[in-house]
């Protein structure tokens, strides 16, 4: 098919003016696309920079939450990204730290202690109280079964080997010193770090 230069001219202003008829509101296209764009989430909500405490990494993370504290609202975690600001991670997330905002919200998590008591089949609910008081007993009495103040040869090494410690590894230097000299102090051997494992 042959097009001669008027024919050219004459299709392209049509279509221009067809264009141009659009933009004035004649079509409704517009109205219909800007319905189709759901709202920015991130919009009114209040950013929370942090780190991330699933390993040794440390990562850099940024939280989104809304609901205004000051107003006596809850803040309900609706975004995790990783903080492009951060010299560890420069924005990016490992899978684990990318499901920081399943794990927060998850409907399986553990909000309080349970325990199961011997020969049941269900957990029941306890107090912070009532756990923290239990684990004590349970650490002071394999402490006073299994301590071992002096070896065969009578030299005193103060070892209580049948229980260990794994410790968090995103904290800081302080924390982590104070940490390893109660756990020595105590006698246990066994004590790691979760940056180790």
């Amino acid at each position: 098919m042959e097009l001669s230069r008027r024919q050219f001219l004459g299709g392209a202003g049509a279509t221009v003016a067809a264009s141009a008829l659009g933009s004035f509101g004649f079509g409704m296209v517009e109205s219909a696309y800007a319905e189709s764009i759901r709202p920015f989430k991130l919009i009114n909500t209040t950013e929370t920079r942090n780190t991330c405490t699933y390993c040794s990494v440390a990562c850099g993370i940024i939280l989104y939450s809304k609901g205004n504290l000051k107003k006596g609202e809850t803040a309900e975690l609706i975004h995790v990204e990783g903080d492009a600001d951060h010299p560890t991670n420069r924005g990016t997330l490992c899978p684990k730290g990318a499901a920081l905002k399943d794990f927060a919200k998850a409907k399986t998590r553990l909000k309080y202690p349970m325990v199961r008591e011997p020969g049941t089949s269900a957990f029941k609910r306890i107090s912070w109280d009532q756990a923290l008081d239990r684990i004590a007993r349970r650490l002071k009495d394999d402490r006073d079964a299994n301590f071992i103040a002096k070896n065969a040869a009578g030299v005193a090494v103060n070892r209580w080997t049948s229980t260990g410690v794994l410790a968090a590894s995103a904290t800081t230097n302080e924390t982590a010193f104070l940490t390893y000299k109660v756990i020595r102090s105590t006698g246990i051997v066994a004590f790691d770090n979760q940056a180790r494992v």
